[in-house]
């Protein structure tokens, strides 16, 4: 929900008044595709403990819920090149495909890091490929090896040599609550602190190009949207207008950025043209209409709306010409979408009876599928290969992400050891 529907209630009746992510695997280890992966050679240095190459790829493919990695405890053999693997063997362990690899240190700071991956019951080599890196990349290739062995095996894009953003909310004892707007790696490592204020920080939305955040903040006692660049650390003010400045997402080419506005009324949807900061009001209605995402295409807009008498999602053109097509009617509560890539399924908070579960919506035939049990799931957030969901949740009473493959079997969490965590955001591309 990025929870915009009940703060934009707040706002209107009460206004003016370093850590690592742990992930656990929780479901479908089971029909996934097994897999070995040989730990590599390394040769030339000291191994970087962080860094080994081969557990981080076989965390991503258990993680992407299609693989089934077998523990290095029931290898039966660590070969390092082709002729040291006898075929005839692996196929005995009842795996698919093998991967082997080495990653040679040349200097201080340079390495040459080489995986292939196999066919087992073919005895053939289906990919083969080197990555120079340096220290700090070298979880990032070993993310990119992910990528490949995924998208040989699976045909979908890779979605771990990206990033993920969120909000953690910290305390101590006798202070007040902290707010971060952190960036990391998809499986929670490479932590980056991008700001720290003492008042709430929402939204996270990231620029097609992986270099910038959007994101609001009530730093100065409203509603701001920021744009804030991730390697610099400069930030731009887009949006202060009076009242709700709210929900931005980036358009498919950059250029635009969909945002809620109050400043004329009730909370409507805008798009702001991010080179000449000019406004275009796309919904007009008494009704508060919020959570825009762009469609693939850069035509369409899916937002949130409670026009119906209660939230549910609507599509709307971009050009503003035409009404408002409502999309779910299942449930009291559908909100807060996610467009996956293709632009056929819209991820969603679906609630009924006071839980609130992940939800996707099938356009193509208008079927609807719950994801998750709840029961207080929302911000929704499509992998960039739409074979998962990232989402918050609850976990023992504590807010953690989580995550959730569109068929529903294969789920994950992911805890922060010494904060809450919300408000998650995944990228399309690693820069």
């Amino acid at each position: 929900m990025k929870r915009y529907f009940f703060i934009l209630l707040l706002f209107i009746f009460c206004a003016p008044a370093h850590a690592v992510l742990n992930i656990e695997i929780t479901d479908g280890i089971e029909g996934s595709l097994p897999i070995a992966i040989v730990p590599f050679q390394w040769t030339g240095g000291v191994k970087l403990g962080d860094a080994d190459v081969s557990s981080i790829v076989a965390s991503d493919l258990a993680r992407s819920g299609k693989f089934s990695p077998l523990p290095n405890k029931d290898l039966i053999a660590y070969p390092k090149e082709v002729e040291d693997i006898h075929f005839p063997s692996w196929k005995m362990t009842g795996v698919d495909h093998l991967v082997i690899g080495v990653v040679k240190q040349n200097g201080a700071d340079d390495f040459q890091v080489q995986f292939r991956l196999f066919d087992v019951l073919k005895g053939e080599q289906l990919l083969g490929y080197s990555f120079a890196a340096t220290r700090n990349s070298l979880r990032s290739v070993a993310h990119r090896i992910s990528d490949y062995i995924i998208k040989n095996l699976t045909g979908l894009s890779g979605a771990f040599d990206a990033r993920i953003a969120y909000v953690t909310a910290r305390q101590t004892p006798g202070s007040a609550v902290s707010y971060l707007l952190q960036a990391a790696d998809t499986d929670g490592f490479n932590p980056q602190n991008l700001l720290t204020s003492k008042e709430p920080i929402m939204s996270p939305s990231w620029s097609p190009d992986g270099k910038q955040l959007a994101y609001v903040s009530f730093e100065r006692g409203m509603p701001e949207i920021f744009v804030h660049n991730i390697h610099t650390a400069k930030r731009e003010l887009v949006s202060k207008f009076s009242g709700i400045n709210g929900a931005p997402t980036w358009s498919p080419d950059g250029t635009r950025m969909a945002l809620t506005l109050s400043k004329d009324g009730n909370p409507d949807i805008y798009i702001l043209n991010l080179r000449d900061k000019s406004l275009k009001r796309i919904t007009k209605h008494w009704s508060i209409d919020t959570e825009a995402v762009w469609m693939p295409d850069g035509q369409s807009l899916v937002f949130t709306s409670s026009r119906s008498g209660k939230p549910q999602l609507y599509r709307v053109a971009v050009d503003g010409d035409d009404r408002p097509q409502r999309l779910t009617f299942e449930g009291d509560y559908n909100a807060n979408a996610s467009v996956s890539g293709d632009g056929q399924t819209i991820s969603f908070v679906n609630g009924e009876a006071n839980a609130f579960r992940i939800a996707v919506l099938y356009l193509e035939t208008g079927l609807v599928q719950i994801l998750t049990e709840g029961p207080l799931d929302e911000s929704p957030e499509f992998s960039p290969n739409g074979s998962m969901v990232l989402y918050a949740s609850q976990y023992q009473g504590k807010p953690v992400l989580a995550a959730v493959s569109t068929d529903g079997r294969h789920k994950q969490r992911l805890v922060l050891s010494d904060g809450d965590v919300r408000e998650p955001a995944w990228s399309t591309t690693r820069n």
